[in-house]
């Protein structure tokens, strides 16, 4: 099938926008072109799950003079809310909530010129490191549809990696950028805490862990987009450090001779595969051909008192959602109206007192001190980002077993037996993702590059996590790895049908 505009699939977003500004194409032709590409590639992948083309097509004409003026955008159908437009979180519940107020950070693209052209699929309320909610089914890996494309930002991971869009919009609480990003070849940045606003509608979320940003096929596209769309509102919980110049800047610019440590075992897992840490290996061994110095070394910390913290945190988050989206419909949280995993983690939060969350809070505020000292000796840390490569569409979704005992637990909520469920949920789910969550603790910026490939053809990316504040030196080392071993050539097989 011949598509409009060939040249689209091999332009990322600041070569489109230069493609419009030299007249080559217009806005119109080139959301044309976008359009064709999820109607042709969409129905394999289920990646896109909210159609805006015509609301795009009514505003072509009279779009802001932005950097990224005419080029398609997908927001991911979580957080970002489009005034008019419904902002689901995959829960059946909010099927019917449209905000009347756009966000800040989407009015920050809007602002940029991007033209949002659809919402992309996402598990309930973000919850899962894969995307096969209930409301939406599942969605798939461009480079192997049998596959996940991770999660939760797994529809804007597949969408960019299917050349539908050259970047989309994602959010990260424990690696739902970087997991997808890892999944899908692409290039998954989670911003350091406080750097990205979730202005009007909240401080934070997960007491702060997440941070919203793109996914996207260059470094380059990433650094611009942290650049168009990062700055305080008022009322924020806290603030990241300011940038000593436009992380554009960054982009070419020579990082130096960087001491750069690296692990090649899993963080908050007992095991990795092989494929895993061979991708860490041969990050290993192109970032020493570039001369500089990487050392075999890993922060200390508690991991389990840490995966115990995280889950709390996020149980917490879940249970809020949970009341506010039966309360937007009008009744009490019934189990019936949620996915079974999200239903346990909000039983765990009605379960865990003040004191549990306190000590939570202070096992990751303690945790952080050693591992900023360790990174104070470190420019960067190395690790694969998930500890196992894309599983299959299917396979990490809970068990017939697993739904009888949340079942049984639904009936039976003794907070013993909710301790002890949760204690087999850590080692159990995130035995495949368990590389992201650390960084969403500590608030440090984590990039996710894609580097590698396996025998089987799936993407395997490696991670980088850089000081609190530090995306500078994230960007400048990207780039130089891009430029190294670029992947921008790289075209997933379902562009080929």
């Amino acid at each position: 099938m011949t598509l409009p505009l060939p040249e689209y699939d091999d332009l990322d977003a600041i070569g489109l926008a230069a493609h419009i500004a030299a007249g080559d194409a217009s806005p119109r032709e080139v959301l044309d072109a976008a359009v064709a590409r999820i109607e042709s590639r969409n129905p394999a992948l289920n990646a896109v799950v909210l159609d805006l083309a015509e609301r795009a097509r009514g505003a072509v004409d009279d779009l802001p003079d932005g950097p990224l003026k005419g080029v398609p955008f997908l927001l991911k159908d979580l957080k970002a809310a489009l005034a008019g437009t419904p902002t689901t979180g995959s829960c059946k519940l909010f099927r019917d909530y449209i905000p009347t107020e756009s966000s800040v950070l989407v009015q920050r693209y809007q602002a940029a010129g991007l033209q949002i052209v659809g919402k992309t699929n996402t598990p309930e309320f973000g919850l899962m490191g894969i995307t096969e909610p209930d409301l939406r089914g599942p969605c798939r890996n461009p480079w192997d549809p049998d596959h996940t494309p991770g999660g939760s930002s797994g529809g804007s991971a597949a969408a960019v990696a299917a050349r539908m869009v050259p970047l989309a919009h994602s959010g990260d609480g424990g690696g739902s950028i970087r997991i997808p990003g890892s999944h899908c070849g692409l290039v998954g940045l989670k911003p350091t805490r406080g750097r990205m606003t979730m202005a009007p509608f909240m401080g934070d979320a997960w007491q702060g862990f997440v941070q919203e940003h793109v996914l996207c096929r260059s470094v380059r596209d990433c650094a611009l987009l942290l650049d168009l769309t990062t700055g305080p509102t008022p009322g924020e919980p806290y603030v990241a450090p300011a940038p000593a110049r436009p992380w554009s800047q960054e982009v070419g610019a020579d990082p130096g001779k960087l001491k750069i440590a690296f692990h090649r075992e899993a963080l908050f897992a007992d095991s990795q595969h092989p494929d895993c840490t061979a991708a860490v290996d041969d990050a290993v061994a192109l970032l020493r051909d570039l001369g500089h110095e990487v050392v075999e070394a890993c922060p200390p910390f508690p991991r389990e008192d840490l995966v115990r913290a995280y889950f709390l945190v996020v149980a917490a988050g879940v249970a809020y959602y949970v009341e506010e989206a039966a309360a937007h419909a009008g009744l009490r949280p019934r189990a019936r109206d949620f996915e079974p995993t999200t239903w346990f983690m909000a039983l765990i939060a009605w379960k865990t007192t003040g004191a549990d969350m306190e000590r939570a809070r202070q096992t990751i505020q303690k945790a952080a001190r050693p591992i900023a000292g360790f990174m104070q000796d470190h420019d960067l840390f190395l690790t694969a980002t998930c500890a196992q490569p894309p599983a299959r569409v299917g396979q990490l979704m809970p068990s017939a077993s697993e739904k009888a005992q949340m079942a049984a637990l639904r009936r039976l909520p003794i907070k013993g037996l909710l301790d002890f469920a949760l204690s087999k949920m850590g080692s159990s789910k995130l035995a495949w993702t368990p590389n992201t969550q650390l960084f969403n603790q500590t608030g440090q910026p984590a990039i996710s590059l894609p580097l590698y490939w396996n025998t089987a053809g799936l993407p395997i990316g490696v991670q980088l996590a850089a000081r609190f504040g530090d995306e500078a030196t994230l960007f400048r080392v990207s780039a130089e790895l891009e430029a190294a071993r670029p992947w921008a050539d790289r075209r997933p097989p379902v562009l080929a049908g």
